[in-house]
């Protein structure tokens, strides 16, 4: 099973815990002491730079019959729904930018460029993922729809499925993460009696017919005679940010070391082991600055689930400081390659589509998910490691290189 106790897990007494908390706390102060005028040019900048190019995509569309300039067009107006998923949309409705006050950059406002609605995707995403990271049973995001993400969740036959579903969710990123959040908040208005069905209903349809009729209908018509070249323009654009949006959200959650938590764990959980269990949840991937703006910088996964409503532009000089904690709590600062991450998730979906019966780890050891349980033969030798060593945390991140060490 998942873990139940994150202190015995990450070999941290309830004292470093607590400790950790202390710093990150800081962190978080520190950066919302210094937010000002230089955040603020940052984000209108790239709202004047997606502006800009929307716009000129679809200028360029006009004339989008000859080949050369519908490519142009096409890759303009891509970059722009990338830009305005990833680095506006996510993180303007996160509430990153409401310390400003303005009313066009708020997470009160914002209706991002994309099927889900904000506000749907508000609920389901701010509260209950940031929420119940990785618990399972209690975040819905530990699987998407029939895809299995870890042995904690009981195999179903519909699971052989399930690489055949990766690659329509991929495609079809914006409608998986719309359905996603609708049924959940259907699922939490049926317990409280059902009164909102008909108005969440509503919600999610009138959004979704407003983006089909936008990329599908409107825009086409205003291109007259090249109407056809900007349809495909469109579904070019949106299948692009699709894919991108589905790897990097991927890339942050389901590699080898993002870990799963059971709910007894989150039931006693401080607001320390909140902190933790954000960090051993969560997954990087190196990236430069071109590379982290295109993904929202997410590729900052962990420090965005560390401070989900601090300033994306932040994360990079965040990322030092949380790594330099890790080194002295002794703990893995989980990162890789973009590739090595998408593969390494690619990896779980495909693996558990079989039966528990062809798979050799258990729930307890496994590279998507363990459990405290994994150290009980190794124990013995880290209590003889502690006591050898003097002047240095012995943590998570030396206990599991003893393991692979023991392993080979």
């Amino acid at each position: 099973m998942a873990i139940s106790d994150i202190k015995e897990f990450s070999h941290l007494t309830e004292a470093d815990v607590e400790a950790l908390g202390h710093e990150l706390d800081a962190i978080r102060r520190d950066v919302e002491d210094s937010r000002g005028e230089r955040d603020a040019r940052y984000i209108r900048g790239v709202i004047r730079l997606q502006r800009f190019l929307e716009f000129g995509g679809r200028l360029t569309l006009l004339g989008g019959r000859r080949r050369p300039v519908w490519a142009v067009g096409t890759t303009m107006l891509t970059l722009a729904k990338i830009i305005e998923n990833m680095e506006l949309g996510h993180n303007v409705v996160h509430g990153q930018w409401d310390w400003m006050n303005d009313p066009e950059i708020h997470s009160t406002t914002w209706e991002w460029d994309m099927t889900a609605s904000s506000s749907q995707w508000k609920r389901a995403h701010n509260y209950s993922h940031h929420t119940y990271t990785n618990v399972v049973g209690m975040d819905n995001d530990v699987q998407f729809g029939i895809i299995r993400m870890t042995r904690d969740v009981p195999w179903r036959p519909i699971n052989l499925l399930q690489p055949v579903a990766n690659v329509v969710l991929a495609s079809a990123f914006e409608w998986g993460i719309a359905m996603h959040d609708w049924s959940i908040a259907l699922e939490e208005d049926r317990k409280r009696g059902g009164a909102n069905v008909d108005d969440i209903n509503r919600e999610f349809w009138g959004k979704a017919a407003k983006q089909v009729v936008k990329d599908y209908v409107l825009f086409p018509v205003l291109t007259g005679p090249a109407w056809k070249h900007t349809l495909a323009a469109n579904a070019t654009a949106n299948f692009a940010r699709n894919l991108w949006a589905y790897a990097v959200i991927f890339c942050g959650h389901f590699p080898d070391g993002a870990e799963k938590f059971t709910v007894e764990q989150y039931r006693h959980e401080t607001k320390a082991e909140w902190y933790l269990r954000q960090m051993l949840g969560s997954a990087n991937f190196k990236s430069g600055r071109v590379l982290a703006f295109m993904s929202g910088n997410l590729s900052y996964q962990i420090e965005h689930h560390l401070f989900p409503d601090l300033p994306s532009n932040r994360l990079r000089e965040v990322s030092l400081r949380v790594q330099a904690l890790c080194d002295k709590y002794d703990l893995p600062y989980t990162t890789g390659s973009f590739a090595k991450q998408y593969l390494l998730a690619l990896r779980t979906i495909h693996k558990l589509a079989l039966p528990d019966r062809f798979l050799k780890a258990t729930s307890d050891n496994a590279p998507e998910t363990s459990s405290e349980r994994k150290f009980d033969d190794a124990r013995a030798a880290l209590d003889r490691l502690r006591a050898e060593v003097t002047g240095r945390r012995v943590g998570l991140r030396t206990a599991l290189r003893q393991l692979r060490e023991r392993r080979r």
